[in-house]
């Protein structure tokens, strides 16, 4: 029954991404295949994956917790064990901190993006992925780290503040590069581009003078 509610899902959503193609609403059709794509992203895709990608991001963090010597990672497990001074933690690698929500969030934006051509998107879409996990396995390392050397009390404001603020300056750099940049440079306006050198914007405006 789930199998046969999910198919009728994509059906309805393809389906109105068509409409909206056919009626030249590209905003409303970018919008309702973001919101789309993250949700079936969500229910179908996530439940797979989640684990997987605990396990990958703690055996990221767990290279440099055994080269530093400040944590150990049970990857198999998703999980971290940290001693300090004042005591020892276990960290659990759970769904928020796998990186699947912004992973979701990242593909399900990038979907319909029309600066990109399909082929760049799927190129994209991996480097943004793969850029995503290592951020997310940094993210987990700092907050070993700050655990590691000022003590367990400080895991609510290590995972909270420090790891979140470093993760998201990070995720926002990535959408800077992936979606800000690219739109400016492809943007035209008149006789002037964006994505030409200095020299070029100058012929053509006087071509455009004469």
């Amino acid at each position: 029954m789930k199998i046969v509610i999910a198919i009728l899902a994509v059906l309805l959503w393809i389906g109105l991404l068509e409409i909206l193609r056919r009626a030249d609403l590209k905003f409303w059709r970018y919008l309702a295949g973001s919101c789309g794509a993250f949700l079936l992203l969500m229910i179908l895709v996530r439940p797979y994956v989640t684990v997987p990608l605990a396990r990958l991001v703690a055996a990221f963090a767990g290279i440099i917790g055994k080269l530093s010597g400040t944590y150990q990672a049970y990857f198999r497990y998703g999980v971290i064990f940290i001693q300090s001074a004042k005591g020892a933690i276990t960290v659990n690698i759970d769904l928020e901190c796998s990186g699947v929500i912004e992973i979701a969030a990242f593909l399900s934006l990038l979907f319909l993006f029309s600066v990109y051509k399909v082929p760049e998107r799927i190129y994209v879409g991996i480097i943004g992925t793969l850029y995503t996990i290592f951020t997310n396995a940094l993210r987990i390392t700092i907050i070993c780290f700050v655990i590691h050397f000022f003590g367990t009390d400080y895991y609510y404001f290590a995972h909270t503040f420090v790891g979140r603020i470093i993760f998201y300056v990070l995720q926002v750099v990535l959408y800077f590069f992936v979606f800000t940049r690219p739109q400016i440079k492809r943007t035209q306006t008149g006789g002037f581009t964006y994505n030409v050198s200095g020299g070029e914007q100058k012929k053509e405006g006087e071509e455009q003078q004469a």
